[in-house]
């Protein structure tokens, strides 16, 4: 099992692959000439505007939602793992793909809301709807669909299960069984309470989760406020190469920086989209720039704490071309949450291995609940009428099933699945969003001239040419959204 899903990687995540998604990061960013740099005033300030409605969340609440499955056990374990295999220098790949994936970020949520339906009172949306609506393949929309469920229903729960019940063990002795079982029962009230509960849950658990761990950086980074020259340099000269001990690895410092980045901001995943679609706005742009947004706060601001919480008290350990050790300062431990209690733990006695539990239970946990949404979202794309209900409740019993294997199995399968998972929709959505690229510049350059004029952006489909887009076709209706605002 382990040997075919590391073969299956190798094809999904092989060099030229990490490239092309870089490539492709940029070319957003061009086309959009750096909206991630010249909106950044709007990211900020549109995530507090908007309410939420009968069909719809806020902005803030879709924000929160697509936070839940971007900040995860990648922010902690996977920056970890990415210092391991690539060294210091992958930190600055992963700015780096975080950065240009804000525009993949952009245009894959804007398409979201462009193609968005009401379906059962709720609004829809994600690649498989605008696969369908904007390319007009449907066999690639439920190919879409298909490869989500697997990933999100099955493939990737475990990742994160298993990152909270190693540890517990690993800081409270708890059995992993134990654990599993907890979270299953957790999750289940949560998922079963539908759409609403998943976006209140989200909306207060993770800025709680990401503001504390933040802060416990900002300590250990302040009790090591000399390192702050010599450990940015150390990352400056890794990634290119001009490090006597790590420029030897600079190609697997890209690589896992740029995997281990896409894994944790998810700009280009296609997961970000359907939750962008849930929220209630005006124009689809507006939420296209807080999901945008959302990539620099999962890896500019926690995957970053990671990093430099970890490299500051060189708390780290990073293996060379041949397998051999490059740095070993932590013999036995392995690579991942591991690195980040030692780093914790280093400053803080006694508190290291609890603080980095509980941050991988929020983290985690959180994310499992994106996943449910996400994979709900496809099950309602994928069936129709009364089947739907039997459909959900088979749904939520395969994610409980899935989340407690994955937390009683060893780590190195659930990130090895979990990544076959990742790389499946990743390709199928990168293809998508550049067939669908002029859509979404039409609804920035729509936004970008309606706020010149000095107006509060609204959409109307129709006037601007794109067919399908049924939601918006008389455009927004201010009034009588706010009749329906809850």
């Amino acid at each position: 099992m382990e040997e075919f899903v590391g073969s299956l990687n190798n094809v999904l995540w092989s060099n030229p692959v990490i490239y092309i998604c870089l490539a492709i990061g940029l070319f957003f960013t061009i086309i959009t000439r750096f909206l991630q740099v010249r909106h950044i005033k709007d990211m900020f300030l549109l995530m507090f505007q908007g309410k939420s409605s009968e069909a719809g969340v806020s902005s803030f609440q879709a924000l929160s939602l697509a936070l839940s499955g971007r900040v995860g056990t990648g922010n902690i374990a996977g920056t970890a793992t990415a210092i391991a295999m690539g060294g210091p220098g992958a930190v600055f790949w992963m700015w780096t793909i975080a950065f240009i994936g804000a525009g993949s970020a952009f245009v894959e949520s804007t398409l979201a809301q462009i193609y968005k339906v009401k379906k059962d009172g709720v609004y829809r949306g994600g690649p498989a709807y605008y696969i369908e609506k904007g390319i007009g393949v449907k066999w690639y929309a439920v190919l879409f669909a298909l490869a989500a469920l697997l990933a999100m229903a099955i493939l990737m729960p475990g990742v994160q299960s298993n990152s909270i019940s190693v540890g517990i063990e690993n800081a409270f002795g708890v059995s992993k069984y134990v654990t599993g079982g907890a979270i299953v029962i957790l999750l289940a009230l949560i998922i079963f309470g539908g759409v609403k509960r998943i976006a209140t849950v989200a909306q207060y658990a993770v800025p709680f989760m990401a503001v504390g761990y933040m802060i416990v950086a900002l300590i250990i980074i302040g009790m090591n406020i000399s390192a702050v020259p010599e450990v940015f340099s150390l990352i400056f000269r890794s990634a290119f190469a001009a490090d006597s001990m790590f420029g030897g690895i600079v190609g697997s410092a890209i690589a896992w920086g740029v995997k281990r980045g896409i894994y944790s901001n998810e700009a280009g995943q296609g997961t970000g989209p359907h939750a962008a679609a849930a929220a209630e706005v005006s124009h689809p742009a507006k939420q296209g720039l807080v999901q945008a947004f959302s990539v620099y706060i999962d890896t500019l601001l926690v995957c970053s704490a990671t990093a430099f919480m970890i490299l500051f008290t060189n708390m780290y350990n990073t293996v060379g071309p041949d397998g051999s050790f490059l740095v070993e300062n932590l013999p036995g431990v392995e690579a991942g949450a591991g690195f980040t209690q030692e780093a914790v733990e280093s400053v803080l006695p006694g508190f290291g291995a609890g603080f980095v539990a509980v941050s991988l239970f929020f983290f985690a946990f959180t994310t499992i609940m994106a996943y449910y949404y996400i994979a709900e979202t496809n099950v309602a794309y994928l069936v129709k009428g009364k089947n739907i209900k039997p459909a959900m409740f088979i749904l939520k019993l395969v994610l409980l099933g899935a989340t407690f294997y994955g937390a009683v199995k060893t780590a190195g399968l659930a990130w090895a699945l979990g990544d076959v998972g990742l790389g499946l929709m990743v390709w199928l959505n990168l293809i998508a969003i550049l067939i669908l690229t002029k859509p979404a510049l039409i609804a920035l350059k729509d936004y970008e001239a309606q706020k010149k004029q000095g107006l509060d952006p609204v959409f109307n489909s129709t006037k601007l040419g794109i067919k399908n887009a049924e939601y918006w076709e008389n455009g927004y209706n201010l009034e009588e959204e706010k009749d329906k605002v809850s």
